[in-house]
């Protein structure tokens, strides 16, 4: 028989009876050999009992041991399936669709080789699922690299929400990755909901149409999932095999195709707001590539094609943009001041910590124009330190608020930079006037394992800015056997070590 990319072969272990299962955890492979082991293991330990999850893993035409290391594994475990595909694919898309068209189990969830799960994973989005009845969960991602774990995606995992709308959910459309997220089997088949088969951006349209299919989802804060960033993974991942260019024509694909599916208006915006604001310009400003070339003008061009792509739209998509700064790139290029837009990039990158100027209560940073249009750019919040001192067994910190969003601070988020697992928050008031206190009691610090926290006042759930200290007001304070050390950042911001 010819061979083509649609043909696989499923193998599967002969069995005497017929499994129920709870999950079916759904793996592409694709020379993933280094952490396979460690990505399966993650899955076998699963605290729900791995007698309850199928395990579906595609072999997209490994070159590498992939393939020999996942039929060891079917051997041992009646409940791993392995699928072999007769071509590669060049996508994930396919072959997760098959993993969704062979999957008996109630509930689905993705998992890439060479990530891997927290032990209470599955669990804790089962639960939720069982408990609600909603079609889709997603909880906390955890990215590891060089620089240790960092939370991806704050805005879906920042609080436990039940039965909610996905729209209720500020910038829900801002993460669309596969990471830690469980649905209903039946409601991805209902809906007939497939991966398009594209070597990038295939997660985002697949998100895309779950959500806005969603009348109710849940978040959790809970760990589920550690998406692998070290260096070993490089040259295996599509997304790094795939230059910027690429990107963007695919993300080009992406906005078509929701314009044409005419949603909702005040959802539309939101969706079309993510790919034009920080897929269009903000990842493709940031990249490498984009920095270092002399053809900057290729990369305007592109994004002035998608602008036109957006034109006839009924509203104007860049009063949603989250960041004031992406608004006033956004003019500037459909002015066609491209060399404007190079020199206000650099300005950002390189100057860490920002001239602020405070017009009528108002913070703005000042920029290196000269033209009154675009000299200030607003900022959403700017919080600068007061004064700080220790008494009681507590600390005491006072800071002043500028911006619109003052009513919107909930909390102070403690977090060690090097592993976000270490994290905890405390209440703060703030008064009208923009006046806040923060009191921290020692025998909670205490607790915490020694580590570099950064302080955060939080604000909208999820959105965080620190309290800038511009004359360095540092303080050590011993407790008990432990040492506090509330010191002034390399940019200028209030921290914490604890030794």
């Amino acid at each position: 028989m010819k061979k083509t990319k649609n043909t696989y072969t499923v193998f599967r272990q002969p069995t005497s009876e017929e499994m129920e299962y709870a999950v079916t955890v759904i793996t592409p492979v694709y020379n993933g050999e280094k952490f396979l082991s460690k990505s399966i293991d993650s899955v076998i330990e699963q605290s729900i009992g791995f007698d309850k999850i199928e395990y579906i893993l595609i072999d997209d035409c490994s070159t590498d041991r992939s393939k020999e290391i996942i039929s060891e594994y079917a051997t041992k475990y009646d409940n791993i399936i392995v699928v072999s595909l007769d071509c590669n694919s060049g996508s994930p898309g396919r072959p997760r669709n098959i993993g969704v068209e062979l999957a008996s189990a109630p509930y689905i969830t993705f998992l890439d080789a060479d990530d891997w799960l927290d032990p209470n994973g599955i669990q804790a989005l089962y639960e939720i699922l069982e408990e609600t009845g909603d079609p889709y969960v997603v909880g906390r991602t955890l990215k590891v690299d060089g620089n240790g774990l960092s939370v991806v995606g704050e805005h879906q995992c920042c609080k436990e929400r039940r039965s909610v709308s996905p729209f209720s959910i500020p910038h829900i459309f801002h993460h669309l990755g596969p990471t830690a997220r469980m649905m209903r089997t039946s409601f991805i088949r209902e809906q007939q909901i497939k991966f398009p088969e594209m070597k990038f951006a295939e997660d985002k349209q697949f998100f895309i149409d779950v959500l806005t299919q969603c009348k109710t989802i849940s978040t959790t804060k809970k760990p589920i999932y550690y998406a692998n960033r070290l260096n070993d993974t490089v040259k295996t991942r599509l997304t790094n095999q795939t230059n910027i260019l690429q990107k963007t024509n695919y993300n080009f694909q992406i906005v078509r195709y929701i314009l044409k599916r005419e949603l909702d208006v005040e959802v539309e915006k939101m969706i079309v707001n993510r790919m034009i604001e920080f897929d269009l310009m903000r990842r493709m400003f940031t990249t490498a590539h984009f920095k270092n070339t002399k053809l900057k003008l290729i990369y305007y061009y592109l994004i002035k094609q998608m602008l036109k792509t957006t034109k006839k739209l009924p509203y104007d998509i860049s009063e949603n943009f989250l960041q004031p700064l992406h608004k006033v790139i956004y003019e500037l290029i459909l002015e066609g001041k491209y060399g404007a837009v190079t020199k206000l990039l650099e300005w950002e990158e390189k100057t860490k910590v920002k001239e602020v100027i405070i017009q009528n209560e108002q913070p703005y940073y000042v920029t290196p124009f000269s033209e009154e249009k675009y000299k200030y750019i607003p900022v959403p919040m700017y919080i600068t330190f007061q004064d700080h001192y220790c008494e009681a067994g507590k600390y005491v910190l006072h800071f002043q608020v500028f911006g619109e969003q003052t009513s919107a601070i909930t909390d102070v988020l403690f977090r060690d930079g090097k592993n976000a697992h270490n994290d905890f928050v405390l209440p703060v008031t703030v008064n009208e006037k923009g006046e806040g206190v923060l009191e921290c009691n020692f025998d909670v610090l205490k607790e915490l394992p020694p580590a570099y926290y950064s302080i955060f006042v939080r604000y909208n759930d999820y959105m965080k800015t620190n309290i800038r200290q511009l004359n360095k007001n540092e303080m050590t304070y011993p407790y008990g056997n432990r040492e506090f050390n509330f010191c002034h950042t390399a940019y200028s911001n209030v921290a914490l070590r604890i030794k």
